[in-house]
């Protein structure tokens, strides 16, 4: 696996650009998008709140001890940076409603509240919306971004988990690579679990990363040469007879998309909807060029149905049966929508409006606009946002 496991692949080829960002409320905005309207009546209050310099759980510290709910009976859907502008929503038992009214905080504000008939839980949002400004832009690198803004509009992003995932070392999968192989253990279950899930998103990401090094191989070579070339970047003999199938390759070679969908993927309508196994390479392909599906990649653990054909030989790379969570799967490529772009020259500033579905991350995008690795100083210190 070392040989094929690595920096993440970018899937735009452009030359790097250059821009400052630092992360600060007035430079990062995130708005939660609630999975459903929320009908007005119920036993649960839900309140919209905006908050800055406050991690949720901050936040939620913060109500808990104001209005004297229990932190376990606050419900919400997603969790939000801390150095940013974040707004989302939160439910308590409606029975606390009253003193929401009167409550004051300088980092918190309350937006509206109305009621619902559920508690809020993780999982309960669409997707969130996005404001960043970028400092330090030249004309030129405006040129640069405005280019490949219109090709990520068009064909999206890969869906990597964030560094966030990794800790600040970017290495916390390794000991929940050594839990999984008992070689480690960690008293606190719940960091244990999520030391677990870091390795499992860190298997995600490089199987992600080698179907983008395929995509491009498809791009670059001819058939007959695809094999050899895998061959190459794969270092071993252990591929799949399936890759020497010509017709097979020509018609992967004919997709439009620089995400190149295989035989036996699992595709999933989007932005939500049902999963199913492609059927028509063809057909399916420009469905997700149409936005209509995207490709799902699995998150390695028990219980996971398994992709078939060439597709399961990439995933086959990075699942990891000694993984006891339950295995689940995860876009594999989202898509931008309400993309905006304002170049303030005066400035030199670049901001940037859009939104991601749950379970994305807003420096994913940055990263690929840039073509290069972030510093810690300029990144988005966001939290994994579901």
């Amino acid at each position: 696996m070392s040989l094929i496991c690595g920096e993440n692949s970018y899937a735009y080829s452009h030359s790097p650009i250059e821009f400052y960002f630092k992360q600060s409320p007035r430079d990062f905005v995130v708005e939660e998008v609630p999975l459903y309207v929320f009908n007005g009546s119920g036993p649960h209050t839900i309140i919209k709140i905006r908050k800055k310099d406050l991690t949720t759980f901050q936040m939620l510290k913060i109500l808990s001890s104001s209005l004297g709910v229990k932190e376990i009976d606050i419900g919400y859907a997603g969790l939000k940076d801390k150095n940013a502008l974040t707004i989302q929503h939160i439910s308590i038992p409606c029975q606390f409603e009253k003193l929401v009214e009167n409550f004051s905080h300088e980092k918190i504000k309350i937006l509206d509240i109305t009621r619902h008939q559920n508690k809020l839980k993780i999982g309960h949002l669409k997707g969130n919306r996005f404001f960043i400004r970028i400092k330090k832009l030249n004309k030129i690198n405006n040129i640069k971004i405005t280019q490949v803004l219109n090709e990520i509009s068009k064909y999206g992003i890969p869906n990597y988990f964030g560094y966030q995932r990794f800790g600040i070392d970017g290495d916390n999968y390794k000991l929940g690579q050594d839990i999984v192989n008992n070689k480690a253990r960690i008293k606190n279950k719940k960091m244990s679990n999520f030391l677990i899930s870091a390795y499992q998103s860190y298997l995600f990401n490089a199987w992600l990363s080698l179907r983008i090094n395929f995509s491009k191989i498809v791009d670059c070579y001819k058939v007959n040469d695809i094999y050899d070339a895998l061959f190459e970047l794969l270092q071993n003999n252990h591929i799949s007879e399936s890759f020497k199938d010509k017709d097979m390759l020509s018609k992967i070679k004919t997709q439009e998309h620089i995400f190149k969908v295989l035989p036996g993927e699992f595709m999933c309508h989007y932005p939500y909807g049902r999963h199913f196994i492609l059927d028509d390479i063809i057909n399916d392909s420009n469905r997700f060029l149409n936005k209509d599906i995207s490709v799902l990649g699995a998150l390695s653990g028990k219980k996971l149905e398994l992709s078939h054909d060439m597709a399961l030989f990439f995933e086959d790379l990075f699942l990891d049966s000694k993984i006891t969570s339950v295995g689940s799967r995860r876009y594999a490529w989202v898509f931008l929508d309400d993309v905006q772009y304002n170049y303030k020259e005066e400035e030199a500033q670049g901001e940037l409006n859009f939104y991601l579905p749950k379970g994305s991350y807003a420096t994913t995008l940055l990263r690929e606009l840039a073509r290069r690795e972030l510093d810690c100083s300029e990144t988005i210190k966001e939290d994994c946002y579901v």
